[in-house]
This record gives structure tokens, sequence and C-alpha cells, in this order.
């Protein structure tokens, strides 16, 4: 797995996505991304509407270049792509009300009004940037909890988010829920390799 990889974005998702009509795909790839690109334009400073707004155009924007971006982990990873696509609308924003852009961390070349939304910088020059990593990351796990959380009964993830993504105690979730503590371990188990499993599946299946 390479380095700029870590998170995940499933090879088949792209190749459905490529297809205009199939919106179970885009409806799954908008679920999977668009917190990841909401965060990261309000943390550059962008009110919530704006923020929506980039979340927009960012999705307009895929659906527009997906057909030229190729996978190439050597060259650009979609990871990458997906960045420099959400840096540039959250400039654009900024560039409309006549603000300068002092919180993100832009890629080397400017982008003019006229310049292709795919044409990305030479890859060694865009640095790493560790915020867009972590929220990455982070996303991923939101991602995979969401699946699962479908997938078990409302009681078994209220135990397991109680005692595991809470941290409280095993005492404090059966008194909280009225459950007993075989189950809350019991959800802990499954959840939790439930869990293991959706992220094991996300991470095989990456560009």
């Amino acid at each position: 797995m390479q380095p700029d990889d870590q998170f995940p974005t499933r090879r088949s998702l792209l190749s459905r996505l490529k297809q205009w009509d199939d919106q179970e795909s885009w409806r799954d790839f908008f679920n999977t991304y668009w917190r990841l690109i909401y965060t990261t334009a309000r943390r550059a400073g962008l009110s919530e509407p704006d923020a929506e707004d980039v979340v927009q155009e960012t999705v307009v924007a895929v659906t527009k270049k997906l057909h030229d971006f190729k996978y190439d982990p050597a060259n650009c990873s979609f990871k990458t792509w997906l960045r420099v696509l959400t840096e540039r609308r959250i400039a654009d924003h900024y560039r409309k009300v006549g603000r300068q852009v002092a919180t993100v961390a832009l890629a080397a070349r400017e982008e003019t009004s006229t310049e292709p939304l795919e044409a990305l910088p030479d890859p060694a020059s865009i640095e790493a940037d560790s915020r867009w990593d972590e929220e990455w990351e982070q996303n991923l796990l939101r991602a995979a909890v969401e699946r699962v959380q479908q997938k078990v009964s409302a009681l078994t993830f209220q135990a397991y988010d109680y005692h595991v993504l809470q941290g409280q105690t095993v005492a404090q979730t059966c008194k909280a829920l009225g459950v007993s503590a075989g189950k809350v371990y019991l959800a802990k188990l499954r959840v939790g390799k439930m869990l293991k499993r959706e992220v094991a599946e996300l991470k095989e299946k990456l560009v």
C-alpha cells in the first residue's frame, strides 16, 4: 500500500461512477466523501452554507472530470486529486468575496479561471497535508461505522457506541441502556469484528 493511499477508494466504485446513470454508486460516493470535503472547507474558515456549496461544487467537478482521472499510485492517487479539487473550490469561494486565502495550503501551481480542473501540479511538488490525511482516516472510520450501523440492531449498536466509541464503562452502559453486561461484551465483540471487516474491505479495493 502506498503511503498516499491509506484511505481507500474502491476501484470498482470509481469504475461504476463513470457510468453517469449509476445513481446508487454516486450516492455511495457522496455518502462516503461529503463529510471529508465539508470538514476541510469549515476548517478553512468557510461558513456552513459556503462549506455546503463547496461540497456540491467539488462533487460536480468530480462528475465532470472523473473520466480524465487516471489511477497511478506512482503519479497521483485519487486521494491527492480529490484534495486538490477541494482546495481549489475553497479558493474559488474566497476569490468570489475578494478575500485572500490564508488557511488553506493550496497546491503549488495557481489556478486561473480558464485552467482545466483536472490539470494537477507535478505530484512531487504537492506537499503532504497532515490535516487532510487525518481527516481522510477519520472519514474512513466514519464510513465503516455507518455501514455497520445499518447491519446490526439499534440496541447492539448503541451498546457498542456507549462502551467503545464514547468510552463508558460496562456498568455505565448497562445502566443507560438497561442491558446485561453480557450483551455489552457481545456487542463490543460483534461490532468490532464487523468494523474491522468493513475497513479491510475498503482498504483492499483501494485507488
